[in-house]
């Protein structure tokens, strides 16, 4: 029996994911839920586990492709069958989809079970699909071979030949089928085109929901972490000896929950359906993390209830995730307020973006001296860190980011007020 492994509608606004590469080939026996290969979809990438045993009779989708909702990725069959191609006319419904089912990877490949709301969202990928038979498109091979270096999708055209069957005259006069040709070049010269896909597509399609819905406004301060500097080399090498590498901004999202707590317009979300506010009683803290692929922001959960340490190790491990695309969708949602780092490369200001649907984002400059003149006479160095926040002025105003700021700086230029604080 021919298997047809589709991308089905897994919710969580995904429509559309890119083959990352294949594990097997054409003619390859497999077992069900051997992995086929590897799939990105919203900055996630997950394995792909064989719906079925049996034969790899087609792949219908390279690596690097994009397959959308309702496309077949993969047919699988017994030696010989003859694999039939779908063309999708329409999604698969999201009713045909398990209720949060959830891939683990320990122990069984592919195994399915019940999940918590926070968990991943993106394993019904791994759904298994129904066999569906359909027509087949009619071509001969040097037909195929032609209408791939023609650019043209055989699924588009009708065939005038035996039986529907396409023919070289369908391809060459008999369709007003239109061939794009891109150019290398523009008026002043050279170019080079790269496809917008993967993470970067994502990350574009994020950009504009939040730049649509959000109202940005952006609000600038300092902060003199001298006193911080001095703590944080200090504590850094008792973090050292627990294999644990402290950054500043384990003492930043300390500082920043505080003022959350005291201003929680900032750390909610506006529900446009119901025009209602929704505040979190709860804090996730989204990290802005800067890989080869594009900025991933994994989340750390209820850091409310974490230690400085504790804060510390979950960045370390984040990050190297997000870095290795080892990242599960999990780790990427329920987060209610984002910090970003630019000073880590280079930067003083900047205008952030706002993590959509959270109501704001702080960004952290380059740690710098300046000099500073104390009673009029004593010249002292200061180490100053510049912060950039942006936030939806439909959810809070001005004064109230002033007064959240005032909150985190005191705590920064202050760090027994971090180490002091309880939750």
């Amino acid at each position: 029996m021919v298997t047809e492994f589709k991308f089905p509608d897994v919710g969580e606004g995904i429509t559309e994911g890119e083959i990352v590469k294949w594990l097997v080939k054409e003619g390859d026996q497999v077992k069900e839920h051997d992995a086929l290969g590897e799939i990105e979809t919203d900055k996630a990438i997950v394995e792909i586990p064989s719906p079925a045993s049996g034969t790899i009779l087609k792949i219908n989708k390279k690596s690097g492709e994009t397959v959308k909702v309702g496309e077949v990725m993969i047919v699988i069959g017994e030696k010989g069958e003859s694999a039939r191609v779908t063309v999708p006319t329409r999604e698969l419904p999201a009713a045909n989809i398990p209720p949060k089912p959830v891939y683990k990877p320990a122990g069984a490949v592919g195994y399915l079970e019940e999940a918590p709301e926070e968990e991943s969202q993106i394993e019904p990928l791994l759904k298994k699909a129904a066999s569906v038979d359909t027509q087949q498109i009619l071509a001969s091979p040097a037909v195929r071979k032609m209408a791939k270096d023609m650019g043209i999708d055989l699924s588009t055209i009708k065939g005038t030949g035996q039986e529907g069957r396409i023919t070289e005259q369908d391809l060459k006069g008999g369709t007003k089928q239109e061939v794009k040709i891109t150019k290398k070049y523009d008026f002043y010269g050279y170019v080079e085109r790269v496809p917008l896909k993967g993470v970067r597509k994502s990350i574009a399609k994020k950009m504009v929901e939040s730049v649509s819905k959000a109202v940005h406004v952006t609000h600038f301060d300092e902060a003199d972490v001298s006193r911080l500097w001095h703590v944080r080399e200090r504590e850094k090498k008792i973090a050292e000896m627990q294999g644990v590498k402290l950054t500043f901004l384990p003492f930043i999202i300390k500082a920043v929950i505080a003022g959350l707590k005291k201003h929680p317009g900032l750390n909610s979300s506006m529900d446009e359906e119901s025009e209602e506010i929704i505040y979190k009683k709860y804090y996730n803290i989204g990290i802005a993390v800067d890989t080869e692929d594009g900025l991933i922001v994994p989340v750390i959960k209820n850091a409310q209830d974490k230690s400085i340490l504790d804060i510390a190790k979950e960045i370390d491990v984040l990050a190297q995730k997000a870095r290795d695309r080892k990242l599960d969708l999990a780790d990427m949602k329920g987060g209610t307020f984002t910090i970003t780092n630019i000073g880590s490369i280079r930067g003083i200001f900047a205008t952030p973006v706002i993590n959509y649907p959270e109501a704001a984002i702080l960004a952290l400059g380059r740690i710098h001296d300046r000099l500073s003149v104390a009673d009029g006479t004593k010249v002292h160095v200061k180490k100053i860190l510049p912060m950039s926040l942006a936030f939806d002025h439909r959810i809070t105003d001005g004064a109230n980011v002033a007064k959240f700021m005032q909150t985190v700086i005191e705590r920064l230029e202050d760090p027994n007020l971090i180490m002091m604080e309880r939750d």
